[in-house]
């Protein structure tokens, strides 16, 4: 088939069903960016686990002057049970290292961390308490700290952050599958109308395919307009959701990550494996759901 007669074809079919292609444009441009979403957030909940189990701490909090435990009844921590804590620590076999935190770098980094925000404002010196940051050879040996210093006079509270992020990464993994499941569905829901646009398509067409058929067409040959309309009807929205995908970054650079100056977000790159694999799901959708169609519909 010559390529000018096949693109005069597509073009044709293009114009014949303008609303209707236009429709399925819309749609493959808002489902490909629902899915881009999810796989954007499966890269950041990626981001933020890397980052934030690399900085995983045991913190020793220590006994101040607004604690309320039971180990602190006798006051803030003296200056020998401070040096006894801190020995005790370092002797134990799971311990990498061991930092000792005051309370006015507490607040320091509080600052630091929280700059900005209203937060920042309304927390003193005096609440922050004075505490060691223990780094563990293995995170997961948590509990042979807090067997060894929970309750021990001067302490407070022993604190693992690894149960922290654990219980916000597995909100973060239902929001990401969540975002994936209403991007699949609503590839889903693309794949139909493209298939419900070829099916009109070869309706109104039926006459041309019959006396293409009479000449000597093969099937091939004919429902290969049909096929390439699907396919671009994929393509101009797979540009869209790459273009909605590269403004949403450009938001949360300029915008979000100025203002959660504590953690990272996803990079570039994960925009464009996106990108990628938004095209890839786009030609095989259209084009499975545009076989399958002409198949039922365009017997000739």
């Amino acid at each position: 088939m010559r390529a000018g007669f096949l693109f005069q074809e597509v073009r044709i079919g293009l114009r014949r069903n303008a609303t209707m292609t236009f429709a399925v444009m819309i749609t493959v441009a808002i489902s490909l960016t629902l899915l881009g979403i999810g796989l954007l957030a499966n890269s950041q909940v990626r981001v933020m686990k890397d980052y934030w189990y690399d900085k995983i701490e045991v913190s020793v909090f220590l006994c101040g002057s607004l604690s309320e435990s039971p180990s602190c009844s006798a006051g803030p921590i003296t200056q020998p049970q401070r040096d006894s804590i801190q020995s005790d620590l370092r002797a134990l076999p799971v311990v990498q290292a061991v930092y000792y935190e005051s309370q006015a770098e507490a607040f320091q980094h509080f600052q630091e961390r929280f700059k900005g925000s209203a937060i920042a404002q309304n927390v003193s010196q005096d609440q922050l308490p004075e505490s060691f940051r223990v780094k563990l050879k293995d995170p997961t040996k948590f509990a042979v700290v807090q067997s060894a210093f929970a309750g021990r006079p001067g302490v407070d509270s022993v604190q693992d952050q690894r149960t922290i992020l654990e219980k916000f990464f597995k909100l973060l993994a239902v929001l990401r599958d969540g975002a994936l499941g209403i991007g699949l569905a609503s590839v889903l829901t693309a794949a139909l109308l493209i298939s419900n646009t070829l099916r009109i398509a070869a309706f109104n067409r039926r006459r041309e395919t019959g006396v293409m058929k009479l000449v000597g067409a093969s099937s091939f040959s004919i429902q290969l307009p049909f096929l390439l309309e699907g396919i671009f009807s994929a393509v101009v929205g797979w540009v869209v959701s790459t273009g909605m995908l590269s403004a949403f970054k450009f938001l949360v650079d300029q915008r979000i990550a100025p203002l959660l100056s504590f953690t990272q977000f996803f990079k570039w790159s994960d925009v464009w494996v996106a990108s990628f694999l938004l095209l890839i799901t786009g030609l095989v959708v259209s084009t499975a759901s545009s076989i399958l169609t002409l198949r039922k519909h365009l017997r000739v």
